[in-house]
């Protein structure tokens, strides 16, 4: 089945169309960068070779950071790029629900090296932290050392806002994380959400899902469907029960709701509006406005906000521009407003778009050509990214739904208005989207890693 998507589903799917204001890419004083840069440099230089061309340092080795260090790279092999990982190890996030379901191999996800990544493409993968950012002096501080930039991509991802749900209290908010992880972030999340599904005996699984733009929107709906499928399986008298923040499923409705009610209407309830507005860790009760849950286990999807790093480098946005701390970039091109030299990408960027590993990719394929051109002091039209995502609802056989996205941006508003008209949802599960799944994973690990 194909449907177009409606801009009020795009709204839905969004949350809200946060409009960066746009600034044009020159004419920025020393005193400004100065009193925007939290640190200063500690000069003790990093163990990095000299600089052959224009430096391009990228922070973040997920889907947008290492896309964008492989093609701006292809774009312009004059750039001398540096991909900063604080990770010496790679396991992603996208597909991780299919390993909670044993469709895929830990190795699926995690058999990806920086090291091969950097050597195929032509780059130097570094393994540091940052700790801060002198703008002044175009110079990003590590654990490791100092490292100059002419261009800087800041790819950190996201954070957890646990005082959305109610969570403020800093021992429960650590037990949350600890115990109840959402599994949108760190891959020691999903080994322990993927333990919790091999060790599960019965009762009530919760999986909440928050409101607002968070990290891959059909992901909640997907996990209750491949844990409720391994229930079904293994004949566990369980259910999965989903206490959803928004009054409807955020994208591809029809097929989860479909799901829903015609294989797992014994192991799935689907409860719409019900926010989280506190934890009982002890008692393992969740709260709602008007309810409260119990539960014998979970997966407490806390809502998002941009990486905790944007924040302490003085890149966030204002509350008028973005209301989940995202960084304060323009429109089309990505930049920090005021400076052509730093750039956030992926999922710490204010746009509506699905923070997902399509979309961040895609995107990641046109801040490489932006790169590249301001390098060379030319300019390059806004290009669309584009979101293709498939979500697998049964395990026996599998069977996926997807849904292929673009966006309409408005000049007189500078904003991402909606879905593009070629927008369309595949909502009738098969075994053809299933299969596809895999191989839509598999071409964006091509695509990061390989030459």
């Amino acid at each position: 089945m194909e449907e177009s998507n409606s801009r009020r589903n795009f709204m839905k799917m969004s949350g809200v169309v946060l409009a960066a204001g746009t600034a044009g890419i020159t004419g920025i004083s020393r005193s400004t960068m100065a009193s925007a840069a939290p640190a200063v440099a500690t000069h003790m230089m990093a163990a990095l070779p000299k600089a052959k061309g224009p430096r391009l340092v990228i922070v973040g080795g997920g889907t947008s950071g290492l896309t964008i260090a492989k093609h701006a790279k292809k774009e312009y092999p004059n750039f001398d790029v540096v991909l900063v990982e604080k990770r010496d190890m790679y396991s992603s996030c996208f597909s991780s629900n299919l390993w909670y379901a044993g469709l895929v191999n830990l190795e699926f996800l995690a058999d990806h090296s920086f090291l091969d990544a950097a050597v195929n493409n032509g780059y130097v993968y570094f393994n540091a932290t940052v700790t801060g950012l002198d703008r002044a002096s175009r110079t990003l501080v590590t654990s490791e050392g100092d490292i100059h930039y002419d261009f800087l991509v800041m790819a950190p991802g996201i954070s957890y806002d646990y005082s959305k749900i109610g969570v403020n209290d800093v021992e429960v908010m650590t037990a949350l994380r600890q115990t109840y992880p959402g599994g949108f972030i760190s891959p020691t999340e999903h080994a322990t959400i993927h333990r919790k599904t091999k060790e599960f005996e019965g009762g009530v699984f919760v999986q909440t899902v928050p409101s607002g733009n968070y990290r891959c929107l059909p992901a909640p709906y997907e996990r209750a469907c491949l844990l409720a499928s391994t229930f079904k399986k293994n004949k566990i008298k369980g259910k999965v029960l989903i206490l959803d923040a928004n009054p409807e499923i955020t994208i591809k409705k029809d097929g989860f709701h479909a799901a829903f009610n015609e294989l797992y209407k014994d192991y799935i309830e689907w409860l719409p509006s019900k926010g989280v507005t506190g934890v009982d860790v002890e008692k393992r009760i969740i709260k709602t406005e008007f309810d409260e849950y119990k539960f014998d286990d979970a997966a407490i999807y806390a809502n998002v906000r941009g990486s905790t790093l944007i924040e302490q480098l003085g890149l966030m946005a204002p509350p008028s521009k973005s209301n989940q701390k995202e960084a304060d970039i323009d429109t089309r091109f990505y930049n920090i407003i005021g400076d052509p030299h730093v750039y956030v990408t992926g999922d710490s960027r204010p746009h509506p778009y699905s923070k997902s590993a399509n979309t961040s990719n895609s995107e990641g394929h046109f801040i490489a050509k932006v790169l590249a051109a301001r390098a060379q002091g030319k300019e390059i039209s806004w290009t669309s990214p584009r979101t293709i995502c498939y979500s697998m609802v049964n395990a026996h056989p599998m069977e996926a739904i997807s849904v292929d996205a673009g966006y309409d941006y408005s000049t007189e508003k500078d904003a991402i208005t909606g879905f593009s008209k070629d927008t369309k949802t595949f909502e009738t599960r098969d075994v053809a989207k299933g299969q596809a799944t895999l191989e839509w994973a598999r071409g964006i690990y091509r695509d990061m890693f390989n030459a």
